[in-house]
């Protein structure tokens, strides 16, 4: 019996079939269920059911499988152990970033070729979501840490947070806009954005939060007639006179032609914020570790 025959195993039950487990192993089909079908032999006994139209463990397959976990996570730790003491970082993080987290303020590809150059045998997985998905995952304990624009008031139980940009909301306008009245404006009350078609980051994002907890503060609704994941894009809709584009100041651009003039929201003022969050527990394994620390020695602080 070998280690990896018991990997094998355990990714065939987990993904339902040998298909999906092989493309996960980074194996061929015919020679993982080879592997699986010499420990079911060393064993003398089926471990699983291939009757159906997804595998699953039979009785004796789930007796093994707490077993097979627990020897596999016996030898992790073994590697963990010597890689401590050697000082070399092996595994897994993953890093939640929302979209168009950071603008110019942090250059994400540059940071990782420099920790990949510092840990070499680490894998950086890095995934996109809304800042809603990602603080569940935290919670969940699905990704190690995140950037993302909280959707909160006060942070929930079970995170901690450091904030590294928080800039006003802005209006973004086309030029000839009736908002831009009387010229040299550069602030507009909230109030006047009822009833004009917005443009904004969708449901799940910490700028859509503020926005909708101003105006419900206000006493409206926003309309909200566009939505994109990139706030180049929003910028870009406004220019083309589609609607205003409430987005983190710095983040509007010129616009094309440089025809997008930004007014700054007040009555009240809103605020745009990212935060490195990660749970309050710490993070799992020496590598996730290693990434915050990393992280929070490289992104810049917030002056709030």
């Amino acid at each position: 019996m070998e280690l990896r025959q018991l990997r094998y195993l355990v990714a065939v039950v987990e993904e339902g079939g040998f298909t999906r487990a092989a493309a996960r192993l980074h194996l061929a089909q015919p020679g993982l269920s080879a592997q699986i079908r010499q420990l079911e032999k060393e064993l003398g006994q089926p471990l699983l059911d291939r009757s159906g139209r997804s595998v699953t463990p039979t009785e004796v397959g789930r007796a093994v499988l707490p077993y097979a976990r627990a020897a596999l996570a016996a030898a992790d730790a073994v590697r963990q152990t010597v890689d401590e003491h050697t000082g070399l970082l092996r595994g897994k993080v993953t890093l939640g970033l929302v979209s168009g987290a950071t603008g110019h303020a942090f250059d994400v590809a540059a940071f990782l070729a420099e920790f990949h150059g510092a840990h070499p045998a680490l894998e950086v997985a890095l995934t996109e979501d809304t800042s809603e998905r990602m603080q569940a995952a935290l919670l969940a304990g699905e990704i190690d840490i995140a950037l993302l624009g909280p959707t909160w008031e006060e942070p929930p139980p079970g995170l901690t947070h450091r904030t590294v940009i928080d800039v006003p909301l802005c209006a973004a306008v086309a030029s000839g806009d009736p908002l831009l009245v009387p010229a040299g404006r550069t602030a507009v009350p909230l109030a006047e954005l009822r009833d004009r078609p917005l443009i904004c980051l969708p449901r799940g994002t910490g700028v859509r939060a503020a926005l909708e907890r101003g105006c419900a503060r206000a006493g409206f609704r926003p309309r909200v007639a566009f939505e994109a994941a990139s706030p180049q894009v929003l910028a870009q809709f406004a220019a083309r006179g589609l609607g205003i584009a409430v987005l983190p100041l710095g983040e509007e651009g010129p616009g094309p032609g440089g025809g997008l003039c930004s007014l700054r929201i007040v009555e009240p003022g809103l605020r745009a914020r990212i935060v490195l969050a990660w749970p309050a527990t710490g993070p799992a394994s020496p590598a996730a570790r290693a990434l915050l620390e990393r992280l929070r020695d490289t992104l810049p602080a917030s002056p709030r």
